[in-house]
């Protein structure tokens, strides 16, 4: 055999290895009875995420359309790592809630290293077990309902330099309008740094501040993470040897540093102390003789939790205020002109109804996936079963079942009353069905939800009260999501006019 020969047959071998390595497994649910979606060597279910020509998230959802009237779930592959797509709400709300214990765990833990990712490893999101209870048990007295109106005469202070910020960028705009993701990303880290860290950050000038730069770098996905995770779907135990974090290590000491120094300040001045979230942890430090480290993670989990979701958020329901004029007047209306206490802030159901609607449309998280911890069994509309054993993973298609006319009548069209109590809606009554999970549900739903929510309002109360919100021409018309970023935000951005009432 010549040279030639011998080194085509051994290229020929070892593409049909590599192919045997990449799609040996395919038949997984076949076998258990279940069917499987299209799957392609390499890229699995889900193409998008390496053609990067869509968001992964409608990937889903052609899944979702093919096979929801025949299937309650259906087997999926992450490269080539077997999941299963769950497609019944009522499975969703046994997973998020009731048989909250067999699927106790979420997905982004098999990606990340406490020792590698210092702030995402001790994240409550990513923990596990006992030391999930034992961080959560730590972090939600602090965004109680009492501290959460607590500081919320700080929120309401940022609230009105916000509204001058608008005013100050607006005079000088071009016929582009203002980058609405801009404008809400100021707030978020100027209301997070001041009521968490009692600082200003300087989000409100006209230049870009070092803290709001790094801000903005925080979800930036590098891609040795996203080629990180690829590979450890092809072959998991890399996990074992190998770990790429999910912060660049540039952010995460910028960070630590802030809550160092801002810690050091309040040690200095004992007197000039207020109820915040970092007194909280000053005082559980005290108590429970936590070491520093342990304080420093947990103020960095409340601080970068409150940055980009929230923001995103206000971003979008500013885009849906300016596109729909009659309902931007009604929570206008509603909202009055008086200042509003906390407790008048929690009773604003137009209000809450346009901030749900929004967030069904444009849900951050457009999937979820948990881990199996505990053995369960889902039977499928054919009457078969399949049995889940710890490790498995299933996943939620939340943008999905959020456009699923089954569930919302017209889901395309922004309807806020569908979450008014008075028409028989309310959120409560959508999630409990399973059908709503922008929050989450069950133990691990989000712990920041109040806080959000309430800087979201009094942000908006005073936005309406000095503002008539337009779209700028340059702002798309339909929902189309951004191609890459992990969260679900507009594709294109979202470009505002404010003209002062």
């Amino acid at each position: 055999m010549c040279p030639l020969t011998t080194f085509l047959v051994g290229v020929l071998t070892l593409l049909v290895l590599v192919y045997v390595f990449l799609t040996w497994n395919f038949n997984y649910w076949k076998k258990r009875g279940i069917r499987t979606a299209s799957t392609w060597p390499f890229v699995g279910s889900f193409p998008s995420i390496f053609t990067r020509k869509r968001n992964i998230a409608y990937d889903i959802d052609d899944i979702y359309e093919k096979y929801k009237d025949t299937e309650n779930m259906v087997g999926v592959f992450s490269t080539r790592v077997p999941q299963l797509l769950i497609m019944c709400p009522e499975y969703i709300h046994k997973i998020y809630a009731t048989d909250f214990r067999s699927f106790h765990n979420n997905e982004w833990r098999n990606f990340v290293s406490k020792k590698t990712d210092v702030i995402l490893g001790n994240n409550p999101f990513v923990l596990t077990g006992d030391e999930w209870k034992e961080r959560r048990s730590e972090i939600m007295p602090a965004l109680s309902p009492n501290r959460v109106k607590a500081v919320y005469p700080v929120s309401q202070s940022v609230c009105k330099r916000f509204v001058e910020y608008i005013r100050r960028q607006q005079s000088m705009a071009t016929s582009q309008g203002l980058d609405a993701m801009d404008l809400s990303l100021c707030y978020t880290t100027e209301v997070v740094t001041d009521c968490g860290l009692g600082v200003s950050a300087q989000s409100f000038s006209d230049k870009t501040t070092p803290l709001l730069k790094m801000v903005k770098r925080v979800f930036n996905t590098s891609f040795e993470f996203i080629f990180y995770s690829v590979v450890t779907n092809l072959w998991q135990k890399v996990r074992q040897f190998y770990s790429v974090p999910f912060f660049n290590k540039e952010t995460e000491a910028f960070f630590l540093d802030i809550i160092r120094q801002c810690i050091t300040l309040r040690q200095e001045k004992p007197d000039a102390q207020r109820d915040d979230f970092l007194n909280y942890m000053l005082q559980l430090q005290e108590k429970k003789g936590l070491h520093t480290d342990h304080i420093l993670v947990n103020t960095m989990t409340f601080i970068l939790d409150g940055f980009e979701t929230t923001a995103l958020v206000l971003a979008h329901i500013m885009l849906m205020l300016g596109r729909n004029p009659e309902e931007q007047q009604k929570v206008r209306k509603e909202i009055g002109h008086a200042d509003l206490t906390f407790d008048q802030m929690s009773e604003l159901p137009y209000l809450d109804a346009f901030i749900y609607e929004t967030l069904r449309l444009f849900s951050p998280q457009v999937a979820a996936r948990k881990l199996v911890t505990e053995p369960f069994e889902f039977e499928n509309k054919n009457g078969g079963t399949v049995h889940l054993q710890p490790g498995d993973v299933v996943v939620i298609p939340v943008k999905a079942v959020h456009h699923d006319p089954q569930y919302y009548e017209d889901p395309m069209t922004f309807k806020p009353e569908r979450f008014l109590e008075s028409n028989g809606g309310g959120m409560k009554s959508y999630r409990d069905r399973g059908v709503y999970l922008a929050f989450g549900d069950g133990p691990r739903h989000c712990p920041g939800m109040r806080f959000a929510l309430t800087q979201l309002k009094a942000a908006l109360v005073e936005i309406l009260r000095n503002f008539e919100i337009k779209v700028n021409p340059k702002t798309r018309s339909d929902n189309q999501i951004d191609d890459t970023f992990f969260m679900a935000t507009l594709k294109g951005g979202i470009y505002l006019d404010f003209k002062d009432l």
